[in-house]
């Protein structure tokens, strides 16, 4: 399998790309993939998604390890599970540290565990986003006012979690993406009347596989929408792909 992944700053943003993306192995034939997108009107939004990408990623490590150690083996739902637990544990005990505030702790989440082995993966969607899985689109949509993951700190796990109706399961895929709401934001500033529509960028980026020889495949892409197209994100946008190069 090949994983490419693309975090740009969008054009109406002068300071910070309030998104962020990981990929870790989590065990020998799986990934945890996420992206995240910092609420713009949350307080100094970068922090978020950054702060829940980089524990995200520490939690995988020592998933990893204990897998040598401790020789587990779970479940790509339970270990999903696990892992969001182990992510708003986080949270609170560095929410109670430093003294944070709610809006300081708003960030989208698409989050997911592949079986780079089984070509299956399990995904939990908190607030908006896209998966694209070989072609179909699977969007979320809350109208501009997501359910952010700081909302629900001091909600009961298992309640919550088993209310959570934005999961998702995969399996047999060729070609998988996720990716931030930016990827609806292209626009042509300079000429208005050559605007590309969404299904044109989305199948460009998510489904078309040209330059997919490339580990910069999807920079090249973003790259080709700027000075060719003369189209930009005006969103900050983050998008992991993985293809089976396996897959006929």
């Amino acid at each position: 399998m090949k994983i490419y992944k693309t975090l740009n700053i969008g054009e109406f943003h002068t300071n910070h790309c309030e998104d962020f993306l990981i990929e870790e192995q989590i065990a020998t034939n799986e990934k945890l993939i996420a992206v995240l997108d910092g609420c713009t009107m949350g307080t100094e939004s970068v922090f978020a998604s950054i702060l829940f990408g980089k524990i995200l990623r520490n939690i995988a490590k020592k998933k990893f390890y204990e897998e040598f150690v401790i020789n587990t083996s779970y479940e790509l739902k339970d270990k999903l599970k696990e892992v969001v637990k182990a992510l708003i544990d986080e949270i609170k005990l560095i929410k109670n540290q430093l003294g944070l505030e709610t809006n300081e702790l708003l960030s989208t989440l698409i989050i997911g565990i592949v079986d780079t082995q089984k070509n299956k993966a399990e995904f939990l969607t908190i607030g908006d986003g896209l998966i694209c899985k070989d072609g179909e689109l699977i969007e979320y949509e809350q109208n501009d006012k997501p359910d952010y993951l700081g909302y629900h700190l001091n909600d009961n796990f298992e309640d919550w979690f088993e209310n959570q109706d934005q999961k998702l399961s995969i399996s047999a895929f060729k070609d998988l993406s996720i990716c931030t709401d930016g990827i609806f934001t292209f626009k042509n500033l300079e000429d208005q009347s050559k605007q590309k529509s969404e299904s044109e960028i989305i199948e460009y980026l998510l489904i078309d596989a040209h330059w997919e020889e490339f580990d910069t495949f999807l920079d090249r892409k973003i790259n080709e929408i700027r000075d060719q197209w003369n189209h930009v994100v005006t969103d900050d946008l983050a998008i992991i792909r993985i293809k089976n190069t396996t897959a006929k």
